[in-house]
């Protein structure tokens, strides 16, 4: 039976917590005492869905790729709780290993499982779509992991509605392994590249959303005001939507919701989120365990009908 704060992903037998946990800062912001930490807070809180990729954190300097999926592997290994997690990783983007050409996905998906010292992957992207390469080909490759016993499930991110509906199309006439997840660029106030035609593919088809960027590289958290500095890598992508009517209204009104709940300013645009059609558990990370109170609220906040129709109207 599922535990009442865990969400069914999809069409798949994974139960995951309504807030994926993003190991985006493991190796970059997040040192390996510090990520430990994290882990060990978000999972003791009755999280259980990290979600990394092997080209994670390749743009430090010094760093090569897979340095999140290393402390993510050392970790489990530490803690002994493998089983007790979903681990979600992807393929397409280390430097080592470019691209969705089946050969490409075995090999960087046998340096994943290195990397993780695991003997198998929950959740498997495609992290960035390649056009070039046949949908039949890359499901192809997908189906061998899962029938190795490799891979549990695949999933895709950064696709269009045609390729996804290949896949989709490909998977179910030869019988093979399907999606049952996407993970989309989706937030409050970044709206346009899911909702409709992809959002209306994953309903029809049974896939779960996994939003990344779920709360704007960190806007969404309201630390980000007019006049205000914040010390955060990713300050500058954050701060770019206080020059824009739609974040200044969306922050307006969660403001006034979060403040008629009690409730972090986070908290409240996670809800609107999760209460999306398709969305099972937005993505997002943490530097510090102080930092997880505000996202793993989401679980225990419901958004009454006339909050999310406000933060939908700010937000249009």
């Amino acid at each position: 039976m599922t535990s009442p704060s865990l969400r069914k992903l999809g069409t798949s037998d994974l139960e995951v917590f309504p807030l994926s946990l993003g190991g985006n800062v493991f190796g970059w912001t997040t040192d390996e005492a510090a990520s430990f930490a994290v882990l060990d807070a978000y999972t003791a809180a009755g999280g259980n869905f990290i979600d990394t990729a092997d080209s994670y954190s390749a743009w430090v300097d010094g760093n090569q790729g897979g340095e999140s999926e290393t402390l993510i592997g050392k970790w489990a290994k530490a803690r002994g709780n493998r089983a007790d997690v979903v681990i979600a990783t992807k393929v397409s983007q280390h430097p080592g290993y470019p691209g969705l050409t089946a050969a490409n996905i075995k090999a960087a998906a046998d340096a994943s499982l290195r990397r993780l010292d695991t003997d198998y992957i929950d959740l498997y992207y495609t992290h960035f779509d390649k056009p070039e390469v046949p949908v039949e080909e890359i499901i192809g490759a997908l189906d061998e992991l899962v029938r190795a016993g490799k891979v549990r499930h695949i999933a895709a991110s950064n696709i269009s509605a045609q390729r996804l509906e290949q896949s989709l199309a490909f998977s179910d006439r030869e019988g093979l392994a399907r999606y049952v997840a996407l993970q989309p660029h989706y937030n409050l106030v970044s709206r346009d590249t899911y909702e409709g035609e992809l959002q209306d593919l994953a309903e029809r088809s049974g896939l779960a959303a996994v939003p990344y960027f779920a709360l704007a590289s960190g806007f969404l958290t309201g630390k980000y005001r007019p006049g205000t500095t914040v010390d955060s890598a990713r300050a500058g992508g954050a701060a770019k939507h206080l020059e824009t009517e739609r974040g200044l209204k969306v922050l307006t009104a969660l403001d006034e919701i979060a403040r008629s709940h009690d409730a972090p300013v986070a908290t409240t645009a996670l809800a609107w989120l999760a209460a999306q059609p398709t969305v099972a558990a937005p993505i997002a990370s943490a530097r510090t365990p102080e930092q997880l109170p505000a996202l793993m609220g989401v679980a225990d906040l419901t958004l009454t009908e006339s909050d999310l129709a406000r933060l939908a109207e700010a937000s249009a």
